[in-house]
């Protein structure tokens, strides 16, 4: 513990507790017999780069909790994001030129345009969009003062490194201003900032707001994603790493700059998973305050008739798809697989699951016919012209397979995607009738809009019998806590945060009779982490109907433990955490 942040004897012990809990819970029970009431922000601003700009998981994590902060009593939760569609239409946010009018006219200068409105999501929260490129003719003064005030390393910054650190720099200005606009002198205030594209705005804030609570929350950090990523064993070795000497070699050494440094002078340190939490320990040298783990909203989830109407017409558009393909007939009762994300091959497990698939394609024991698809974006073009004819025509004339019988979508890199070259090196293509594996590579986005399915990536999963992510690198891992949300029987690993916490909540080594199988993964048991997934696919062939019915009763039960309603309590910790540590200060 901090010898500078002890205040007496009470908030100290609360903060010893909160450090030493996995979840937060042992902080509520002795802050309950200390008699200690939360310090709740009257003031909260969210900062992420996802605030109005769908691109991954944090996009998630902020959208859906965003409804259960707005239940929260004399809360008022503004969120800031970057403003990267400027005059064109966002269809995630509807500008109110009414909000904060006086305070947004004031703001905006030569430098700098904020635009305020709402996020159109559940709850249609507050929102400030800033526009931050007039600051980038003056990067290198900021930089300077960065490394004149933290000693932030901006010399190596590349890529998105620039556009990250002048937004942030942008919306500390930004919540300044509105603070000396707005927030009345006393009121309990906190700046959260997610990953290091808005660890500028935590440090700006952090030095001309001293009386402002911060939280800075890592899903993932530079380096370790970068260990990750290059093929390296993170795991095998991981107390050997030192994360400035890693980042200078991996050449991501600004991000791992701001990150640690950030992480190092805020009030609240936070990350999403404890095995994210081991490796901020070593890799960024501080340990986290409170684990915020990742929760839900069940409203997008269908219930009764709903849901299963939707799975059946999920499950006949991808029989369908795949027969137009393959020319083979498909037995009704197959069993469809999938596995989704970004197009990272290691970290999500993606090359693992190939793997498994051409094992369980040679195994003597499946009688099941499967369709494993991999709903993976990647460098796409139109839908394929010969499968559309195909599926407009008559099922009868679908008896040859079309080429590249894998591939729903053209690719711009046929010979260089990653995915489709393993699938032709483990000869998994689909071009022999007698295989009961067929594995269907879907190279976009699920919009709605797609060519082939023309339904949204949600309504598409919801015809999974089974879900596979044995993730390497997963801080979290929204994808399975996505598919057992919808009853679909999920395999994950110990390397993802969601299997770890599973694992935690059932106690033991979460099994397919829970639900959710969590294997055990490291660096040394490539080949036999697939063959365990490929036993347990074979497993799951000759489940009866009752035991996955039972199976699929208990992953929705699994999944029902991590509603936002579940989770907030440890943010709730957070900004206690943070206040207090800015009311000390000031």
């Amino acid at each position: 513990m901090h010898a500078n942040r002890e205040r007496g004897c009470l908030l100290p012990i609360c903060r010893y507790i909160i450090r030493c809990s996995k979840s937060g819970t042992l902080f509520f029970e002795n802050c309950l017999r200390m008699k200690k009431e939360l310090l709740r922000p009257d003031y909260l601003f969210e900062i992420s780069w996802e605030v109005c700009n769908k691109v991954g998981g944090i996009y998630t994590v902020v959208s859906t909790k965003a409804r259960t902060l707005s239940d929260v009593e004399g809360l008022n939760a503004i969120y800031i994001g970057p403003d990267l569609w400027k005059e064109k239409e966002n269809p995630l946010f509807t500008e109110d030129k009414r909000l904060w009018s006086a305070w947004r006219k004031s703001a905006c200068n030569d430098k700098m345009t904020v635009r305020c409105g709402y996020w159109e999501i559940p709850g249609r929260p507050k929102v400030v969009l800033v526009d931050y490129t007039g600051y980038m003719e003056d990067k290198d003064a900021i930089y300077g003062e960065l490394w004149n005030d933290f000693g932030v390393d901006s010399l190596h910054g590349y890529g998105d490194y620039d556009d990250s650190m002048i937004f942030g720099y942008a919306v500390g200005k930004a919540i300044e201003s509105f603070c000396n606009a707005n927030v009345k002198k006393g009121s309990n205030v906190v700046v959260q900032a997610h990953e290091w594209q808005s660890g500028n705005a935590a440090l700006y804030v952090k030095k001309h707001l001293p009386y402002v609570g911060t939280i800075f929350t890592t899903h993932a950090t530079s380096t370790g994603r970068s260990i990750a990523s290059n093929g390296k064993p993170l795991y095998d070795y991981f107390e050997g790493y030192n994360g400035d000497q890693m980042a200078a070699e991996l050449n991501v050494q600004s991000k791992q700059s701001v990150e640690k440094t950030t992480a190092l002078n805020v009030d609240c340190f936070t990350t999403v998973s404890e095995i994210t939490a081991r490796e901020c320990e070593q890799l960024l040298e501080r340990k986290c305050d409170v684990i915020l783990e990742n929760g839900f909203e069940k409203d997008f989830v269908p219930v009764g008739r709903d849901f299963t109407a939707k799975r059946k017409k999920a499950r006949e558009a991808r029989i369908r798809v795949a027969q137009a393909l393959t020319g083979d007939k498909i037995s009704d009762d197959a069993i469809i697989i999938g596995i989704g994300g970004r197009m990272e091959m290691r970290n999500k497990g993606i090359d693992m699951f190939l793997e498994s698939m051409a094992r369980l394609n040679a195994c003597e024991e499946l009688e099941r016919d499967v369709i494993a698809f991999i709903d993976v974006p990647a460098w796409s073009d139109v839908a394929r012209e010969d499968l559309l004819k195909r599926l407009k025509s008559d099922k009868a004339s679908w008896d040859t397979p079309l080429p590249n019988p894998y591939l729903t979508h053209n690719l711009n890199n046929f010979y260089d995607d990653a995915i489709a070259c393993s699938i032709r090196n483990l000869c998994i293509d689909n071009r022999s009738g007698k295989n009961r594996v067929k594995v269907i590579y879907v190279p976009c986005y699920l919009k709605g809009n797609d060519g082939i399915f023309n339904m949204d990536y949600y309504d598409v999963l919801i015809g999974n019998d089974l879900s596979v992510y044995p993730s390497y690198y997963e801080p979290w891992g929204y994808t399975p806590l996505e598919s057992a949300a919808f009853h679909i029987p999920t395999i994950t690993t110990n390397l993802a945060g969601f299997g770890l916490w599973v694992n935690s909540v059932l106690g033991r080594e979460g099994k397919l009779a829970d639900g959710v199988e969590v294997i055990s993964r490291g660096d040394s048991n490539y080949f036999d982490s697939a063959e365990v997934i490929t036993k347990t696919i074979c497993i799951f062939a000759k489940l009866s109907e009752k035991e996955v019915s039972d199976c699929r009763k208990k992953v929705a039960k699994l999944a029902e433990k991590a509603l936002w309603k579940h989770f907030i309590k440890n943010y709730y910790a957070a900004y206690d955490f943070a206040l207090s540590a800015a009311k000390e200060r000031i």
